[in-house]
């Protein structure tokens, strides 16, 4: 349900870092007097070392994920700045990503049958962070005839989930404890982000894998990787997904892929050159309020692994408004020119979805021709009942909005005029 907005602020106050947990300020507070460099290794030659004795598996598969691999281990050794929490978090992950790429390769080798599986025209929701893509995402997720990637198995996707172990794989009780772990450090973080090993995953976390993904940027504040990633050709990113939903279909057939990633709004013509049957639902909302709420997301995910200051401003070029509007345009123009087909893209507004949120969904599935019926009805009207309780007990997002965005609405007059988005602020 709606979030909260609490006042307007300048700038440089638009976000205030909270007060961590007791048990956390002790370790990071001794931690400060290790060699954490030599104490939790970040370097390349460790995490490979590592992965390949955890496994006994030597092939990473095709070498796209060097380069960036390579970027983010000099991060973590310099301008990231990680404390010693941060750093135990990020070997875990590192680790988790390269023994994952270790297990599918081995698997592809064994059984290339998985590389004939067939991905049907998947649905991906796409739109600006904090627009409702992802309260529509569990939404549409009730369907059964949408199969999503859990939480779970996005983590851990090597060996393939089975049908009949889906509920009770073992995988799941050690992926709830590592995604809670989030709330458990930045507290303030579960009244953003639902946290639970069985919550539909973002793409995000299974194109870390290939270490080509705006999740990765969002974990911590590294000069070289954000820089690269800016520039990357996402090809590789998206055929290692397509790589890994079929993986994850191999024993537990999914009739079609519900996805969700923000960030695929900027990647639309590579998303189609490796879905070309990809049905997307564009989510559409004040951006102005999407940015004051992207500020205070990005400054907690930061604050989880490092104590340096979150520097909003060094982000503005996807978190300001003139290269904000920019981004939205050029989906405009894709739509516009062919690039993305119409009949492969609907919208969906966020204060429909809040208003009625089964006028909203009907909306959408009349577009795809896909017929609602009353088992998914029933199942969407339960999710919504439970998700507005969960909501009260988590309490609500606080966050603020500054002076110099609101100057920035000059910069969407042509985006919400298009797809009559009003304003919230």
């Amino acid at each position: 349900m709606p979030e909260q907005q609490s006042d307007i602020v300048d700038r440089k106050q638009r976000w205030t870092a909270p007060r961590r947990p007791d048990w956390l300020a002790a370790l990071n507070r001794e931690g400060s007097y290790l060699d954490l460099k030599a104490v939790v290794p970040l370097d390349e030659n460790s995490l490979l070392a590592c992965a390949r004795q955890q496994t006994g598996l030597q092939d990473f598969g095709e070498d796209d994920w060097l380069e960036p691999f390579r970027a983010l281990c000099r991060d973590f050794d310099s301008t990231a700045e990680l404390n010693l929490m941060g750093r135990l978090m990020m070997r875990s992950d590192m680790l988790i990503w390269l023994t994952n790429r270790l297990h599918i390769t081995a698997l592809l080798k064994r059984h290339p049958q998985i590389s004939d599986e067939e991905i049907r025209q998947p649905v991906f929701i796409v739109g600006l962070p904090r627009s409702g893509t992802s309260i529509l995402y569990e939404l549409l997720s009730q369907d059964p005839r949408f199969g999503v990637p859990l939480m779970w198995e996005a983590l851990l996707p090597c060996p393939p989930p089975e049908a009949g172990s889906y509920l009770s794989d073992p995988r799941i009780e050690r992926a709830d404890h590592l995604v809670r772990q989030w709330n458990r450090v930045v507290p303030e973080f579960a009244t953003m982000h639902e946290m639970d090993a069985r919550i539909p995953a973002e793409c995000g976390l299974l194109m870390a894998n290939s270490f080509i993904s705006d999740h990765l940027v969002s974990l911590h504040q590294g000069a070289e990787y954000a820089a690269w990633y800016a520039t990357a050709d996402l090809t590789p990113a998206y055929r290692y997904h397509r790589t890994i939903l079929k993986v994850l279909q191999w024993k537990n057939p999914r009739q079609h892929w519900l996805l969700k990633a923000p960030a695929h709004q900027n990647y639309l013509d590579v998303l189609l050159k490796v879905y070309a049957d990809a049905r997307i639902i564009q989510t559409h909302r004040d951006p102005i309020k999407c940015m004051a709420s992207a500020t205070s997301l990005m400054g907690c995910l930061y604050y989880m692994r490092s104590d340096k200051a979150f520097d909003a401003d060094a982000f503005a070029d996807f978190m300001q408004g003139e290269a904000t509007a920019a981004r939205l345009e050029q989906v405009m123009e894709q739509r516009a020119n062919g690039v993305v087909p119409a009949r492969n893209i609907c919208d969906s507004r966020y204060q429909d979805l809040m208003d009625d949120a089964f006028a909203c969904v009907e909306g959408i599935y009349r577009h795809f021709d896909i017929p609602l019926g009353a088992e998914a009805r029933r199942r969407m009207q339960a999710f919504l009942v439970d998700k507005r309780q969960r909501k009260d007990t988590a309490g609500e997002h606080k966050y603020a909005v500054n002076r110099e965005e609101l100057t920035e609405r000059r910069y969407f007059t042509r985006y919400q005029q298009a797809y009559v988005v009003p304003d919230e602020v």
